[in-house]
């Protein structure tokens, strides 16, 4: 079984930095894509950033330049680091991830939400 754990998160002022993990563990044989989402009061969940196996990344356009997604595959792990935070950054942050793992002497894949991280940026 495929289990994330993010982490952190926390209190910032605006124009500060912040560099969340989410670290992936169980028999997985590989991850494609990760992903970082997040989720604020009242609002749908969007999709901040995004990066391949092959290393393409994709951003939202109002955290383009000031947020990084990045991995590290050895360790199963996605980084989003983010600079110059707004409050209007200010959201619970979730980590996506999908591959394959082993499971029963079975090749299966998955699909893994992590369990939330709060993001406060005050003004």
């Amino acid at each position: 079984q495929v289990q994330v754990v993010e982490s952190g998160g926390g209190l910032v002022q605006a124009g500060g930095s912040l560099r969340l993990s989410c670290a992936a563990s169980g028999r997985i044989l590989s991850v494609n894509a990760m992903g970082w989402y997040r989720q604020a009061p009242g609002k749908q969940r969007e999709l901040v950033a995004v990066i391949t196996s092959g290393g393409s990344t994709n951003y939202l356009g109002s955290v383009q330049g000031r947020f990084t997604i990045s991995r590290d595959n050895a360790k199963n792990t996605v980084y989003l680091q983010m600079n110059s935070l707004k409050p209007e950054d200010t959201a619970v942050y979730y980590c996506n991830l999908g591959g394959t793992h082993s499971s029963g002497g079975y090749y299966r894949t998955f699909d893994i939400w992590g369990q939330g991280i709060q993001v406060t940026v005050s003004s």
